[in-house]
């Protein structure tokens, strides 16, 4: 598929790039794309829950009365968890939440988020931008012009400090190198905008195997 490139002014250029076929316009499975965002997310959760059992709260360890005799019920020591600041029973305990998934499910998952986004006309391709320094305001006035507004995720082909620097702080932008791209930013994201540079990688990419 064919996209053309825009200019910082959101006109276009005259310029078109080639999208392959086999990564922008694929059936998309949507399975695929829920597993790698569930693992996203579960991959963030820092896991520290955590309470005492009743070997680990502090307490007499005396028994209360003796066994028998009294008419009441059995009791132990005041770390029953029976008892208000006793131990709690089943608790949470620290543990990870993250999963494993197969990297052929997880290519698979990116690639079909990418052909959703191609299908729905939501990937823009501008010219490289060259910043001279880090220059929020200018950054926004150009996103503003490409993305309408929208949520958008800003591709780089590879780490520019000056850009990264300018977008870090705009509220409705995420900037992310092409290889650090994951799934949850593609579906978490209304636009697509891929600099000229980093949608020729696809290209290159693709010659690059078929070689």
């Amino acid at each position: 598929m064919q996209v053309d490139v825009l200019n910082s002014k959101g006109e276009k250029t005259g310029r078109v790039v080639e999208l392959p076929e086999d990564i922008f316009n694929i059936e998309p499975n949507d399975h695929c794309i829920y597993l790698a965002v569930k693992q996203y997310l579960a991959a963030q959760r820092q896991g520290t829950h955590k309470t005492k059992t009743r070997a680990e709260v502090h307490g007499a360890s005396k028994k209360l009365h003796r066994q028998k005799g009294t008419g009441g019920s059995r009791k132990g020591n005041l770390r029953n968890p029976l008892y208000k600041g006793g131990g709690t029973v089943n608790g949470p305990i620290p543990h990870l939440y993250g999963f494993k998934l197969n990297r052929k499910v997880k290519d698979l998952a990116k690639i079909s988020a990418l052909s959703h986004k191609a299908r729905e006309n939501k990937i823009v391709i501008v010219e490289d931008l060259n910043l001279q320094a880090p220059k929020t305001k200018e950054l926004a006035g150009i996103l503003g012009k490409l993305n309408g507004n929208q949520k958008s995720l800003f591709i780089m082909p590879e780490y520019n400090a000056n850009l990264y620097l300018s977008a870090r702080n705009l509220e409705r932008n995420k900037t992310v190198v092409l290889s650090d791209m994951s799934t949850y930013d593609l579906v978490n994201s209304q636009v697509l905008i891929f600099t000229e540079s980093a949608a020729k990688l696809f290209t290159e990419i693709e010659a690059a195997e078929e070689a």
